[in-house]
């Protein structure tokens, strides 16, 4: 007789203490057995094999299996997609209920109508909970009930409803006993998934309340060693609790807890507007604009080969560890878009590809706030000045000299575009395509 269970889903939730789905489902009527799936439909798109984040996502996994272990119980571990593994599921289990917590990416909500169905067709049923962000879907919008699509009034209203009850933890810890016991099931290895392991090191994270208090006064200069948590892999994959790190924001410095509300609101966007994570802008005008994009002024991006110190610093950073500081993101997609007239997609493309921290909602935000088409974004006629930038956050070019130590030799090349002809350019392009 097969075994009666109920189902842990992690995803994006990587954690087993103060974890939404976890929590209602260790409370639930069966002994519960945490799944994760390395999603073929997801890693067989992947070009780079040596992909870091994949060595991330394993690494955590053998962090829980660990803890899993110690109480007789283990992690099932699947590389493939999704419908095969819980047909595979269903035949060695009578499965009750799967409690995941909520994605909100068009490909994670598709996966899931898939394997409601299969569950449905087994009587059993689905069952997903907040967990990533504090406020989601329409949990924060206008009186009338609408979604926001400028920040300050959405983080104003977010602020006023936020009350202790939104940061509390859940207590899954006293719910152990209620794992499925079992030996431990060997997680499947990078090599046999068809990667490579580059033993880089991750971000910490462990984050130093130094870091959050003097965060408003550092996160902008580039070349200072704590001057941002570099927690961004860890909210991405939920290694580490929202609910944590926005009681210790609240507590000590509202410019970091604003970063953290930056991110509900993207996520927000994500949802209300499904067409942004489809590869289409948020204002539909920017449609229209006439993207130059030469290919090769796009690969000289890419590599941080374009004659401006501060974009190239920050591409090279990105290539090297996979991490670029946050104002330089914003000079980067700006340099790209608007002095290079490159369409937002190639960039966020790219990022999606290199960046340890990639998460479609922030990433697609960030890409159309730079470019001008987003919500609330950067009005179009606000062009970065790259040596401007510099000047302001990197003076003394710590950050340039480290990333690009050729600079100011002769070998460097010349920069690409000269940037007041650039900025003439922009601004006549875009002016041309939004008066249509």
């Amino acid at each position: 007789m097969k075994p009666k269970v109920n189902i842990i889903w992690l995803r994006r939730d990587l954690r087993l203490y103060d974890n939404a789905a976890l929590y209602h489902a260790l409370r639930s009527d069966q002994p519960v057995i945490p799944v994760f799936i390395f999603d073929r439909n997801i890693l067989d798109k992947l070009e780079d094999k040596a992909d870091r984040r994949v060595e991330f996502i394993h690494s955590a996994l053998q962090e829980m299996q660990a803890e899993l272990n110690k109480i007789a119980s283990s992690l099932e571990v699947y590389y493939g997609s999704p419908r095969e593994v819980y047909q595979s599921l269903l035949e060695k289990y009578t499965i009750g209920k799967v409690f995941t917590n909520h994605d909100y990416e068009p490909y994670a909500l598709e996966r899931e109508v898939i394997i409601e169905k299969l569950l449905q067709s087994h009587n059993a049923s689905l069952h997903t909970y907040k967990d990533q962000v504090i406020f989601d879907k329409s949990e924060v919008t206008k009186d009338d009930g609408k979604p926001y699509t400028v920040f300050t009034p959405y983080a104003n209203k977010w602020k006023a409803k936020l009350s202790e009850f939104y940061l509390k933890p859940y207590p899954t810890k006293k719910y152990f006993n209620n794992f499925y016991k079992q030996e431990a099931v060997s997680v499947p290895s990078i090599e046999a998934m068809g990667f490579q392991k580059t033993g880089q090191p991750c971000p910490s994270k462990q984050l130093a309340d130094a870091v959050i208090s003097h965060y408003a006064a550092k996160r902008n200069f580039p070349a200072l060693e704590n001057g941002t948590s570099r927690l961004g892999v860890h909210l991405r994959f939920g290694t580490i609790s929202i609910r944590e790190l926005a009681l210790r924001a609240q507590k000590l410095n509202t410019t970091y807890l604003n970063e953290l509300i930056w991110r509900d609101f993207y996520h927000m966007i994500l949802w209300h507007f499904p067409k942004v994570g489809k590869g289409h802008s948020f204002k539909t005008a920017y449609e229209m604009i006439e993207w130059r994009n030469n290919e090769k002024e796009f690969h000289q991006w890419c590599d941080g080969m374009t004659g401006y110190p501060i974009v190239d610093a920050g591409m090279r950073e990105l290539n090297a560890t996979g991490y670029m500081h946050n104002r330089v993101r914003m000079i980067t997609a700006s340099f790209l878009t608007k002095h290079l007239l490159i369409d937002w997609r190639w960039g966020e493309a790219y990022f999606a590809q290199k960046l340890l921290d990639f998460d479609l909602a922030a990433n697609n935000g960030g890409w159309q706030w730079a470019s001008g088409s987003g919500c609330d974004a950067a009005p179009y006629f606000r062009v970065f000045n790259p040596t401007l930038q510099t000047e302001k956050f990197d003076k003394e070019r710590k950050y340039v000299k480290k990333w690009v130590p050729e600079s100011e030799g002769s070998s460097y090349p010349k920069p690409i575009v000269a940037h007041e002809a650039a900025r003439k350019r922009v601004l006549e392009v875009y002016s041309k395509a939004l008066k249509q």
